[in-house]
């Protein structure tokens, strides 16, 4: 599946950051990590850090697939609003999700300075406002649900949103005091870069074909003709899991982003904030680490890739519109491009074993919290191989 087109701007901004060959020989280890993307990088670090002999596969080049695509925004709020979720999984369930992402931020900056990131990993706040009047009620109601479960939130008022901000045509909304940016392209080959020192080896141009599971092995053979035999399987290949596993588990979407000319004025004004809205679909904007905007949004079910890619410059047009009705000014569009992007139910991923694959673990992130859902993935991962049982398993199971 492409997941991408044109080049999204975290390609053209870091160029080739790393090389790595295809695969021709047989191999062993302990663990295969199909997918290197952020997810799998996180993952690799992760294993390699327990000591573990890990080989890591990718099909295209590294980071090259959804990963080159995000737009990195890194919030602690999942696009199931907190009430909604307490009324799906409990007021327990959803707190521990919600927080679980906060903590992930944090684990990311702790990560960007111990491998000395220039990923551009940045603090901010994070805005979410009613665009619409019919919004209010029930984004009152997700402010006091965070406020009530101990998240740090602050309510404002459309006058408010517009002295500190200058956003128009807005109607309240909630800042919080959790979020944060990252080059996530950048980040997955510094990861990749830092685990190879501890002994990673990387394959790309090198698809998983099929895997035979023995009782104590799992032998994956690839496109170059060749096997690994690992004693586990960590899949981190996204919204392409939907190829292997037969029951409907998530929805594809296709999202589009553009990315302005640099533009010191806009990015010093909102360089230490997210912002994203209540529209359906919503729209998110965040600043670049070299100076520029970027905004995402107009989300549609995902077709095709042609039919996607045939909607990017309509779809521009449409966020330059946003852009223009939100800030009263114009967007000088650099870059456009295009990613697919899948949605659950209730806003979580599908992090845990599958009983179709034996000796194996998805870590599958979904959603606009992809990468902090990937980074509670590290930490799943590792009580896996160490048979023991994560506090949020119950709640991002195959199944649930």
């Amino acid at each position: 599946m492409d997941l991408k087109s044109n080049e999204p701007f975290w390609l053209i901004k870091n160029g080739l950051l790393a090389t790595y060959p295809s695969l021709h020989q047989d191999k062993t280890c302990d663990i295969l990590i199909v997918g290197g993307g952020i997810t799998g990088a996180l993952i690799a670090h992760q294993c390699v850090s327990m000591g573990k002999n890990c080989i890591l596969i990718d099909k295209r080049e590294i980071a090259n697939g959804s990963s080159a695509a995000t737009t990195s925004m890194l919030q602690y709020e999942i696009d199931k609003p907190l009430y909604q979720l307490m009324e799906l999984i409990g007021t327990e369930g959803a707190t521990a999700c919600y927080d679980a992402c906060g903590k992930a931020i944090d684990k990311i900056g702790l990560l960007a300075s111990k491998i000395r990131s220039k990923a551009g990993f940045r603090v901010k706040d994070s805005l979410y406002y009613a665009s619409r009047k019919k919004d209010i009620p029930w984004l009152e109601q997700e402010f006091n649900a965070r406020k009530s479960a101990g998240f740090k939130v602050i309510w404002l008022t459309a006058e408010e949103i517009g002295k500190r901000y200058g956003l128009r045509d807005t109607f309240g909304g909630i800042l919080s005091k959790q979020g944060g940016s990252i080059d996530a392209f950048c980040f997955a080959h510094e990861l990749l870069l830092n685990s190879v020192k501890q002994g990673l080896e990387i394959f790309d141009k090198t698809e998983l074909i099929g895997v035979k599971h023995n009782a104590r092995t799992n032998v994956a053979t690839l496109s170059t003709g060749v096997k690994i035999r690992a004693k586990k399987i960590i899949y981190c290949i996204g919204y392409e899991t939907v190829g292997m596993i037969p029951e409907k588990f998530v929805d594809l979407l296709s999202t589009f982003a553009i990315v302005s000319e640099v533009d010191v004025s806009l990015y010093q004004r909102y360089k230490d904030l997210l912002i994203w809205n209540t529209s359906d679909p919503y729209l998110y904007m965040r600043t670049t680490d070299d100076g520029r905007f970027l905004i995402g949004g107009e989300d549609e079910e995902f077709r095709d890739p042609a039919k996607r890619d045939a909607l990017v410059e309509k779809k521009s047009i449409k966020l330059e519109g946003a852009f223009h009705k939100i800030f009263n000014k114009p967007f000088y569009t650099d870059f456009s491009w295009a990613g697919t992007f899948g949605v659950t139910k209730d806003g979580l991923p599908y992090i845990g074993e599958h009983k179709a694959f034996k000796n194996s673990y998805f870590v599958c992130g979904f959603g606009g919290n992809g990468i902090t859902f990937s980074v509670t993935g590290m930490e799943m991962v590792a009580y896996w191989l160490e048979k023991k049982t994560h506090p949020l398993a119950g709640w991002f199971k195959f199944g649930r």
